[in-house]
């Protein structure tokens, strides 16, 4: 049991701790709100802010950078194809769940011209454990965390996780997409562009 004295010195120590507390609590809130809204697309309309559909996507075939082995991939070299470039890290939820269809998608249309390719906020150790984990068919780029930045620059205006961009045969930007992408969806403007 406590003396008075004991009791008097820890009380201030519990209200510092209990306001740290209450306020991470409202931190966290606030960002599983914005989560959740963007998981469940609460937003109207582009949430991108953005409309980059039918613009030449020669910034992003302008773009190198390296893959998890360190070797530098240009995304140019998959010009021709239909190209789904996600940005995605392994610490988002919404990025992981979605990775598996994505999978699935690149192995079935894959030769008949569909190429993925995602951009990691991340660094290439958690990226290669998730890639073997997933059993990752299509390659992994190594963004760091300017990707962030990058993606902004193609479209992203919140700068949110995970935004995809999709380019047709002919390198425009047929869509651009925050947010996890329904399977339904992504079959649909995968069969629409081969």
């Amino acid at each position: 049991m406590l003396n008075v004295s004991a009791h008097l010195v820890l009380m201030p120590r519990l209200f510092k701790n209990r306001r740290i507390l209450t306020r991470g609590a409202a931190v966290l809130a606030g960002a599983l709100a914005l989560c959740a809204g963007l998981y469940f697309g609460g937003f109207g309309g582009d949430p991108t802010g953005t409309d980059l559909r039918g613009k030449d996507a020669a910034m992003l075939f302008g773009l190198a950078l390296p893959d998890t082995a360190g070797r530098e991939q240009s995304i140019g070299q998959w010009k021709g194809k239909v190209l789904i470039v996600n940005f995605w890290a392994t610490w988002c939820v919404p990025c992981r769940e979605e990775m598996p269809q994505f999978v699935k998608a690149q192995r079935e249309f894959g030769e008949r011209g569909l190429q993925f390719v995602g951009i990691a906020v991340d660094d290439v150790g958690k990226v290669k454990d998730f890639a073997a984990e997933l059993s990752l068919n299509y390659p992994a780029l190594i963004g760091g965390y300017g990707a962030i930045e990058l993606s902004k620059s193609l479209g992203n205006r919140l700068g949110a996780l995970p935004f995809t961009i999709i380019v047709d045969r002919s390198g425009r930007v047929n869509n651009t997409h925050l947010g996890p992408i329904k399977q339904a969806n992504l079959d649909a403007m995968i069969r629409q562009l081969l």
